[in-house]
């Protein structure tokens, strides 16, 4: 890490504060790269530790392989989720949650795991990946930019957070020996259904998260074994594996729902303030 990233995070953490934009540090730094965003990453960490923040998990972002061209990315990014960010709905299926804290917020539906233990190494098979899962739940992610307009590099947005505003995770559903083989054929064929305000959004499908949300898990541990100044995923973290469907633009007063068809999750209700 160099005192540039460190600059770079106290700008970043600064903009979350006070809820405002900034440019693509890309923009005037062309050598900034998804290696030195991920040092960001860690010295924003690090003054969260200090401000006593913790840290509960990992978003998994742009795993939607049909959005990269939208945004201009190649590939997925990880981040951390933390306490003040994490969500759980109060009833399981329903929650609620104030926009006033984000910059320009999107909603994005996604599956959510809960580790058990570490993350198979180098491992491609969705069952062999999952036994390190002991639930899944349905969630929602508030992902939010601090860059006009949503334009940025793919090194601007991992190091921005990794974009991630907050995440609410619904309902729980335990992923066990005996049902592990059919969550991990489901995870891969499942359809859901976004809506807001009652009308159908979109539909989206497991497959849209690099062929399956298990798979997003492989993807995580394989990157961070490259990463030695970040700890492995462990066992009591949960993980976001990334939006089933294009993120949209979000206003207080809406209401938007998931269902997750075969998958046997029970949808999320979210009514935005």
């Amino acid at each position: 890490m160099t005192a540039l990233h460190e600059a770079i995070a106290r700008r970043l953490l600064d903009a979350w504060d006070a809820r405002t934009l900034l440019e693509p540090f890309t923009a005037s730094e062309p050598a900034f790269d998804s290696d030195a965003a991920y040092d960001v990453l860690r010295c924003i960490e690090t003054e969260r530790l200090a401000r006593g923040w913790i840290p509960v998990g990992r978003k998994i972002g742009f795993t939607n392989t049909t959005i990269w061209e939208l945004y201009g990315v190649t590939g997925p990014m990880w981040a951390r989720v933390w306490d003040r960010t994490v969500h759980v709905a109060a009833d399981s299926a329903a929650a609620s949650i104030s926009l006033e804290p984000f910059v320009q917020p999107r909603i994005e539906p996604e599956v959510v795991f809960g580790l058990g233990g570490h993350i198979p190494a180098a491992s491609s098979d969705a069952v062999e990946l999952l036994s390190c899962v002991e639930w899944m739940a349905p969630g929602f992610e508030i992902v939010q930019c601090h860059f006009p307009g949503w334009r940025f590099a793919a090194p601007d947005s991992t190091a921005s957070f990794g974009l991630h505003g907050a995440l609410v995770v619904g309902a729980r559903v335990a992923v066990t020996d005996e049902n592990r083989a059919a969550v991990a054929a489901a995870l891969a064929t499942f359809e859901l259904t976004l809506s807001r305000d009652g009308a159908v959004v979109e539909h989206g499908s497991g497959a849209n998260v690099l062929g399956s949300p298990a798979l997003a898990l492989g993807f995580l541990e394989r990157t961070v074994a490259r990463q030695p100044q970040f700890s492995s995923p462990a066992a009591g973290e949960l993980i976001t594996t990334g939006t089933l469907t294009n993120a949209y633009a979000i206003e207080p007063g809406e209401r938007w729902e998931s269902h997750y068809g075969t998958l046997g999750l029970d949808g999320l209700t979210l009514d935005l303030g």
